[in-house]
């Protein structure tokens, strides 16, 4: 038997109040950090590092000013350090939409369990410029919706209005943990997918990028998408474009660089002193059938009171994607069916190999939330009230955020 004891968080004022304008609207976990991130409807948000339950009233946060549409959590791993740095990322628009905004925070490590605007170095690239007063702005059109997500050391952002993905990777540039004075990341753009087809939702963990389209998900290898371009070469120990230190897992095509370091499992070797002159990050097409990306249907359905032919062109529409682990990811559909996507890849550069199969269940699941701790026997919880967000934060415990409150649930 499943027992759940629920409690009321009291968040700080003025956003405890229903009517305030800053009533939360969604809400961001990290497990590594513990902390919490409130998005509320003013397009504020409030980042609370290191909580603790019971939910102090009083707890410290940073309050980032509007505009925000999007946001993520984003681990830094590096193989000289084990322990992660957590990365906090930012997405809105700038100069009515005509551009995205992307701010940075980064968690100190240093004890003093805060978050603080992070120092960030741009690769000269086309399309991505810094700004010393607001932040990284990326030439593309913010629109209506912005998707971000993040996992270890990339991070990808969709564009509806400019119908393209992009891919960025995050390395520290000072690896220390003494001091988080001298800490600074650069950000790199690796990849742009044209995109033909709307996209609904994105997960980017460990190994794959996968995409939420009509009638099921895109598949794509992160190992493939960042590998880079041929660039010219030069004997030198720094970079002349802006970045400091060396090539730090860049990979340039060559014979002497291997793949970039992607999400903390492919390891790269670098060769000194061959750097890249001019960075480039590589095309793709959401139609293409290149290597190392293939599209996976939902399994076709029968629907009560249509013909098979009505029902064959119903479209559902993948909305939500959650990574069970470094091979399968759980899906929901637009009509509350859960399917688990299985993908495997026998070697580097091959064809991706993937198949779904649709999990049976008794109730249409409107949302879901994965447990993080995937080394256990993973769970999840499946809802169909009317909750505006929910995430787990441990093995039995979880966050729900409904009419402007926020639970926290412990499950034994």
């Amino acid at each position: 038997m499943v027992v759940c004891q629920a409690s009321k968080i009291h968040l700080p004022t003025p956003f405890a109040s229903p009517s305030s304008s800053k009533t939360p609207t969604s809400l961001l976990f990290e497990p590594h950090s513990f902390s919490l991130a409130l998005s509320h409807s003013d397009s504020s948000l409030s980042l609370f590092p290191s909580i603790s339950f019971p939910f102090s009233s009083t707890q410290k946060s940073l309050s980032i000013p509007p505009p925000s549409s999007s946001s993520t959590f984003l681990l830094l791993k590096t193989q000289k350090s084990p322990n992660p740095r957590v990365l906090f990322v930012v997405a809105g628009p700038y100069k009515g939409g005509s551009k995205v905004l992307l701010r940075f925070f980064l968690y100190r490590n240093d004890g003093s369990k805060a978050f603080e605007k992070a120092k960030v170095v741009v690769s000269k690239q086309k399309g991505i410029e810094f700004d010393d007063k607001v932040g990284v702005l990326i030439d593309v059109s913010h629109g209506l919706k912005l998707i971000i997500s993040g996992s270890v050391n990339f991070f990808a952002l969709y564009s509806v209005s400019s119908s393209k993905v992009l891919i960025f990777g995050v390395n520290l540039v000072v690896d220390t943990d003494e001091s988080d004075d001298g800490i600074a990341f650069k950000l790199m753009k690796f990849a742009v997918i044209d995109c033909l087809k709307p996209v609904f939702s994105i997960s980017i963990s460990f190994e794959w990028l996968v995409l939420g389209e009509e009638n099921g998900v895109k598949v794509w290898s992160l190992r493939e998408l960042v590998k880079g371009k041929k660039v010219k070469k030069v004997k030198n120990y720094g970079l002349s474009n802006g970045v400091i230190g060396d090539n730090n897992g860049v990979s340039n095509g060559g014979s002497s660089t291997s793949e970039i370091v992607s999400n903390g499992h492919l390891d790269g070797k670098i060769e000194k002193p061959s750097v890249s002159v001019k960075p480039r990050s590589g095309k793709h097409r959401q139609e293409s059938a290149e290597p190392g990306a293939c599209f996976v249907p939902f399994e076709p359905k029968e629907v009560k009171g249509l013909t098979s032919a009505k029902a064959s062109s119903m479209s559902l529409k993948a909305i939500s994607i959650q990574p069970l682990s470094s091979k399968r990811f759980l899906i929901l559909d637009t009509v509350g069916d859960l399917f688990v996507l299985h993908v495997t890849d026998k070697t580097v550069g091959s064809d991706v190999t993937c198949y779904m199969r649709q999990l049976p269940h008794v109730m249409k699941v409107q949302m879901m939330a994965v447990f993080p701790d995937i080394s256990s026997i993973v769970q999840a919880i499946f809802t169909s009230e009317k909750i505006q967000d929910m995430i787990p934060t441990a093995a039995n415990s979880i966050l729900i955020l409904g009419q402007g409150s926020l639970y926290a649930y412990a499950i034994s």
